[in-house]
């Protein structure tokens, strides 16, 4: 078991040759699926706190009215509208096509983060569960598809999904719970479930615990002030980040969790009660600022 500690971030931003040529694909592609009629923020968040973590590109896939806001944001954001008020089954093939297209663009250099403010209707389970079962990029899940892949658990072991779950999150997919139990059984479950499931399973709280079923790392970076909407989204966007970089997923998620975390405490120091998940995003310079 290992403490994440800011060393962890050398390993994953290395200093970029001033005499060498990049393009943006280099450094990775990223696909967001998010939002719905009544959510827009959250895949906006992802999107923007993955440029912050070093992102070439994001293309984040939304219903229309969720897309077009996400639009408006900021010029950085590229965000296609589907059809209707929020994720149908009907959209998986569009999904797919531009997943495959990704693939191409970015020679394979593409991570997805899928759950954010999709809802939890049947149709848009569904949806997710359909996409899911044909990809083979590596997948941040998130929120509400946490739930719809605890009713298909099976998928998980034949997929490189990364899982972000808070601890109810995290009972509704194992029916385990964490909540307030001592740290020493929440790392015992955690790890046992992501054996199980054979998987990496980031579980938020202080500290976090990631576990890939065979290692345990803590991170206890972050701050009581933190617990507002919108912090997991940037960790989600971050991790998905660093997998469009084609970093080991392990190493991904622990480094996503610091970095997330990091930015939260510098934030905090000025803000306290006020912290939003903007002010971690745009903090996250000054994190890296520390390698």
């Amino acid at each position: 078991m290992r403490r994440i500690t800011k060393s962890i971030l050398k390993k994953v931003f290395p200093k970029r040759p001033k005499n060498k040529y990049f393009k943006k694909y280099d450094f990775g592609l990223l696909i967001v699926i998010g939002g719905s009629d009544f959510y827009s923020g959250s895949p906006a968040l992802n999107a923007m706190a993955a440029f912050a973590a070093g992102v070439g590109m994001v293309r984040i896939l939304a219903p229309k009215r969720a897309a077009d806001i996400i639009a408006s944001f900021s010029p950085n954001l590229a965000a296609y509208p589907l059809e209707g008020k929020w994720l149908e089954r009907k959209h998986v093939p569009v999904l797919l096509e531009m997943t495959k297209s990704a693939q191409m663009v970015a020679e394979n250099k593409v991570a997805v983060v899928i759950g954010g403010g999709l809802g939890r209707s049947s149709e848009t389970q569904e949806a997710i569960l359909e996409y899911l079962k044909e990809i083979e990029v590596p997948v941040v899940i998130d929120a509400d598809a946490i739930y719809a892949l605890a009713k298909q658990k099976e998928i998980i072991p034949k997929k490189k999904f990364v899982l972000t779950p808070h601890s109810y999150e995290f009972f509704v997919l194992t029916g385990k719970k964490v909540y307030q139990i001592p740290l020493k059984e929440q790392i015992q479950i955690v790890k046992e479930e992501a054996k199980k499931l054979r998987t990496i399973i980031l579980l938020k709280g202080m500290p976090d615990i990631i576990s890939d079923g065979e290692k345990v790392s803590l991170c206890y970076a972050g701050t009581p002030y933190m617990a507002v909407g919108g912090t997991g989204d940037t960790l989600a966007g971050i991790c998905g980040a660093l997998l469009a970089r084609k970093i080991d997923p392990f190493l991904a998620t622990q480094a996503a969790a610091y970095l997330n975390a990091r930015a939260g405490e510098i934030a905090a120091e000025k803000l306290k009660d006020s912290l939003t998940a903007i002010n971690i995003i745009e903090t996250i310079p000054e994190v890296l600022k520390e390698i």
